[in-house]
């Protein structure tokens, strides 16, 4: 079991600027909020950089509180940034990691550098948004930027973020974009930015548009994407980088895509069991002492500390134990092991065929193998992007034998030995299908001798998109076609007497958004197969432990009212509607250092109707509410989104609320063409 985390009362070493105003050439201001030792003008120190739209002063505060003001504690000045237009900040908000985000963050940097208790060198940390603008930052080489902790970030924003994955539509592009409708929405807050408060946030209100309609206008990998994706030329990463993911979380390759590209002493990769989550808070455990981990890794970027970090492991991955299949884990059980390189020598491709009579070492007789998948196949597979929510947040596949009716199903002889899966399975399809435009799911999974299947990775591939994402074609009906199809890297140790299961489909819901007609995938057994990476026998390295979770206590809160989350799996006997009903509710909680009450509530329902496609149907609806005694202001957003043969449709709503009467009302209609989607 993991550790108790050890909270640091560390207030006494540091202080708190609760609004600095940082100025940019063009003459707006960005808010941020500092934590400094106390002795940093004396003793200047490195300064670490957080730069994201979640509200520093009533959004983030408290996880602020926790690992800034621990940073600070032990000899870095901290500062926590709202991107401009989000939070206190000046501007507009317009999308994500948009060129003038970037511009402003060197400008940030700049600033930082310059200041009484900063010694001149800068570090960054981030997750999710802020993961991607720190490597973002780093591709820009502003100077003092030294060193970035990026934590479940992506290196390309087509192929490994919430929009497409493999050339499919995720229905996350719909959920995240409505959650970010709201995001970009919401007001400053009154006591920092002054009496006009209202007036900033009708400019906001004016400019707000539904993402998810924009993000429509780019289904294949354009310059749009292009832009903010450091893959298009890693050489520009000359700092410092740490690149930190989950397994279970959605973003994991860019762990392994940094260290295979960059090769040098001062990239380093670290993999554990969380979901999308910083590593002393991680869920599944163990957590671990990430916080050390980061200042471990400054001291020697920023303050030149000969301790060793530079010759720490390339790669630090959990391998994960087997388990039985679960909504939810506290812990996944396993070990740490360490690799010297990515790809590891110690890692062999091992080819397997997909024959007629299950998953071999060797090719079986020819085969043609046909599958229509009911439009609910997928509905075990698990969140693409699971936050740790913990028990109250269900997140994690269910037992795949839900899924054995709507796939085409692989499975191996028990193993006789333990073998170590480390890397990233490769499918090699030979297929044929009968519509012009498809996508096919394949997912490994582990069978416990109870026949009990759990999902270790998966991958998905739009076949409009076999020869890459930029230029997609339609597909012959009947021809043949020879596929590759990459899936997610995992740590994970299938034990003697399990097997190996290979599940192939052609829908994937509500992970992914349907094809425009039901498929039927012909699958030539005995010419396909599938690349298992394992671990060289007696080539297993454990690595050091890491040390245990600590942080900073935050500042204290009260829950007004509680929170619930509902997730539910609904099917309608007389429509034959399965829809997924997911309705999260943070309830109340008091800031006390501020007084303000924040509440959030987000509710995504996705459903379809089993043989209907285009019955395919999205609803994402939020609520954001900041009540003090001097303000109340509340914003609500919905997008409801449905298809057809040839187009999306999305209806969009925004509505907002000061003292409890509406201030500003807006619905949006788009109806835009579907790209070999």
């Amino acid at each position: 079991m993991t550790d108790a985390p050890i909270l640091r009362d560390v207030h006494d070493r540091i202080r708190v600027v609760e609004l600095a105003w940082i100025p940019m050439a063009d003459g707006r201001r960005l808010a941020a909020r500092l934590w400094l030792p106390n002795d940093a003008e004396r003793k200047p120190v490195p300064a670490i950089l957080e730069y994201i739209p979640y509200r520093r002063r009533d959004g983030t505060r408290l996880r602020d509180d926790e690992k800034q003001a621990w940073f600070a504690a032990n000899g870095y000045a901290c500062a926590r940034v709202d991107i401009t237009g989000s939070g206190d900040s000046d501007g507009l908000l317009r999308d994500e990691y948009v060129k003038q985000e970037q511009d402003d963050a060197c400008e940030i940097i700049a600033w930082l550098a310059k200041q009484p208790w900063c010694s001149g060198n800068v570090g960054m940390i981030g997750i999710s948004w802020g993961g991607f603008n720190g490597l973002q930052a780093a591709f820009r080489q502003p100077p003092a930027l030294k060193a970035v902790v990026t934590v479940c970030s992506t290196v390309d924003r087509y192929a490994d973020d919430v929009h497409f994955m493999g050339g499919c539509l995720l229905g996350d592009n719909n959920d995240w974009g409505g959650a970010f409708f709201s995001v970009a929405g919401v007001p400053p807050d009154p006591a920092m930015v002054g009496p006009d408060w209202k007036q900033r946030w009708f400019e906001r209100l004016e400019i707000l548009q539904p993402f998810p309609a924009l993000w429509l206008q780019h289904q294949r990998r354009d310059a749009f994407w292009r832009h903010g994706s450091v893959c298009e030329d890693y050489g520009k990463l000359t700092c410092a980088i740490l690149a930190v993911g989950g397994w279970a979380d959605g973003y994991t390759a860019a762990v392994f895509r940094l260290v295979e590209n960059l090769r040098r002493p001062n990239c380093k990769g670290i993999a554990g069991p969380w979901g999308h989550l910083y590593g002393h808070k991680g869920i599944p455990g163990p957590a671990i002492g990430f916080l050390q981990e980061c200042k471990r890794f400054w001291d020697r970027w920023l303050k030149d500390i000969d301790n060793g970090a530079d010759k720490d492991p390339t790669l630090r991955l959990w391998l994960q134990d087997p388990v039985p299949p679960k909504s939810h884990y506290d812990e996944r059980p396993g070990r740490w092991i360490a690799l010297d390189r990515w790809p590891s020598p110690d890692v062999e491709r091992a080819s397997w065929s997909l024959n007629a009579e299950g998953l071999a070492s060797q090719p079986g007789a020819k085969a043609s193998l046909t599958i229509c998948s009911p439009q609910t196949t997928g509905i075990a597979g698990g969140e693409w992007c699971p936050y740790g929510l913990g028990k109250v947040g269900p997140e994690q596949p269910l037992d795949q034998r839900l899924e054995d009716g709507g796939s085409l199903l692989f499975l191996s002889a028990p193993l006789d030995c333990q073998r170590l899966l480390v890397g990233d399975p490769a499918a090699h399809l030979d297929l044929a299908v009968d519509k012009p435009a498809a996508f096919v799911a394949v997912v490994v999974s582990d069978v416990a001798p109870d026949g009990a299947a759990t999902k270790v990775t998966y991958g998905l591939l739009n076949l409009t998109h076999r020869d890459g994402h930029a230029e997609p074609t339609a597909l012959e009906p009947g021809r043949r076609y020879r596929v590759k199809v990459r899936l997610n890297e995992i740590a994970y140790a299938f034990a003697p007497g399990h097997r190996i299961r290979v599940a192939i489909s052609t829908c994937y819901f509500p992970l992914v958004w349907p094809s425009p007609e039901s498929v039927t995938l012909t699958l030539f057994a005995g010419e396909s197969s599938i690349e298992l990476p394992f671990l060289r026998d007696g080539a297993l390295r454990v690595a050091d432990p890491f040390e245990p979770a600590e942080y900073a206590r935050p500042g204290q809160a009260t829950v007004l009212q509680p929170g619930e989350d509902v997730r539910e799996l609904i099917h309608d006997l007389t429509t034959g509607r399965t829809m997924m009903h997911v309705y999260r509710n943070d309830g109340t909680t008091r800031i006390d250092e501020i007084g303000t009450e924040v509440s959030y509530s987000k509710l995504r329902d996705t459903s379809v109707v089993d043989g209907d496609p285009l019955s395919r149907r999205e609803v994402v609806a939020t609520a954001h509410h900041f009540h003090r005694a001097d303000w109340d202001a509340r914003l609500e957003t919905k997008i409801v989104m449905t298809c057809d043969r040839t187009h999306f449709i999305l209806h969009s709503d925004v509505d907002a609320f000061a003292d409890g009467a509406r201030v500003f009302s807006r619905s949006f209609h788009h109806r835009i063409a579907r790209d070999h989607l």
